[in-house]
């Protein structure tokens, strides 16, 4: 397991309002998915395949804010989903949004700490 950041998202109410805002202040680059209801963020420079090419940050998304994910979400690299919201539960966490795909990317899944934090997780394809 490497528990490495590699993803953030920032919910939203007003979608137009937010992406100003961050294109506006902080000069992200953009890019929606409506099909998916979802912008991706570009924060820096990236390669083809849209990775970062320089160390130290991180690309994310942002999505309509739901009644379960209001804030802010830090997205953790793992190897099995699955295995890793079964530890999460036996370690008293318990999961938000289940496993799901995304494209043929990877998967996808929600969990809150013991602390009530919203964590998500990766699992590349």
């Amino acid at each position: 397991m490497t528990g490495r950041i590699v993803h953030f998202e920032v919910p939203y109410e007003d979608g137009e309002r937010a992406r100003t805002f961050y294109r506006e202040a902080f000069g992200w680059n953009l890019s929606e998915m409506p099909e998916m209801g979802y912008t991706m963020v570009t924060t820096g420079p990236v390669d083809e395949q849209g990775r970062p090419t320089e160390p130290g940050y991180i690309n994310g998304g942002m999505f309509q804010r739901t009644e379960d994910l209001t804030r802010p979400v830090l997205t953790l690299d793992v190897p099995d989903i699955d295995a890793t919201l079964k530890a999460v539960e036996s370690l008293g966490g318990e999961p938000v949004r289940e496993k799901m795909a995304v494209g043929d990317m990877g998967y996808a899944a929600y969990f809150k700490d013991p602390e009530g934090n919203i964590l998500g997780l990766w699992q590349s394809a």
